[in-house]
């Protein structure tokens, strides 16, 4: 499977998450750790956008952010590959009654010249690694520009290729998975609901390097570089004491070298000069 074509991997990808669409928030909802990487990218993003804003969110999902920042006062329009977190996202939309601030489409990243709605907006946003899913990064990066507005702003939260928590994993033995970053140029194979599509990983130098043109960067955080990754189930809940303690040292240390730079994810923001 790794080395499918990119078409061939999208369809893979969005199966994957349609699927997981129907369950998504259930398994997710509850997870303390969970929570705070969302409470983490939206104060991230809040310290630059101010309300009544315009965001396109890519790979929206079933509209947790969505349904955030609408609340929040900010129009928001919604696009994902997937048909079924599309449809996850209406009927929320439709149940909190933000339906007139949130807008949808089925649109791949990688597509967004088909965009119906091109804006332009104030933010392109993309959460917890949707941007992953694609080997065509660059092809997403360089469509940027012509969406935004003047001083618009991107935020995007991806995986790099290297977290600091999987390698710790080599003392465990796993090595596959201690290493599965370091050498994934060609992609590495992710399981989601039955469905195995082509993951890669991409550090910040990445996307500066694309953008450097037309956007300066804001800053760069690490997200779970001291707390531990949300796949370490229960961690929080089993030990919330350290938990609460590994958070205030992330907090104070996410954007000094070399915290964001080794986390399991980063978030990036940059401004359209």
């Amino acid at each position: 499977m790794t080395g499918a074509s990119p078409h061939i991997n999208e369809q893979f990808a969005e199966a994957a998450f349609s699927n997981q669409s129907v369950i998504f928030d259930e398994l997710y909802a509850a997870d303390t750790i969970i929570g705070y990487k969302r409470k983490r990218v939206r104060d991230h993003i809040l310290q630059y956008v101010k309300p009544a804003g315009s965001i396109l969110e890519l790979n929206s999902g079933t509209g947790e952010d969505a349904l955030f920042f609408a609340k929040k006062g900010f129009r928001v329009h919604a696009t994902d590959i997937s048909k079924g977190m599309q449809q996850q996202l209406r009927e929320k939309m439709i149940k909190h009654g933000v339906q007139h601030a949130v807008s949808n489409e089925l649109c791949s990243y990688t597509q967004l010249e088909q965009l119906n709605n091109k804006g332009p907006y104030d933010l392109i946003f993309s959460n917890f690694a949707g941007l992953n899913c694609t080997g065509e990064l660059d092809k997403v990066l360089s469509s940027f520009a012509d969406l935004l507005n003047p001083g618009g702003m991107v935020t995007l939260v991806v995986l790099p290729k290297f977290c600091l928590w999987e390698t710790l994993l080599i003392f465990k033995g796993k090595f596959k998975t201690a290493f599965r970053r370091f050498f994934s140029s060609k992609g590495r194979k992710a399981h989601v609901e039955g469905v195995y599509f082509d993951c890669f990983y991409y550090n910040p130098s990445y996307i500066k390097k694309r953008l450097k043109q037309d956007f300066e960067v804001l800053g760069v955080e690490g997200l779970c570089t001291i707390v531990p990754p949300s796949y370490i189930e229960g961690f929080a809940e089993k030990h919330p004491r350290v938990y609460k303690m590994l958070a205030r040292w992330e907090d104070r240390l996410k954007t000094t070298w070399p915290f964001k730079y080794v986390g399991d994810y980063y978030i990036i923001s940059l401004r359209k000069k």
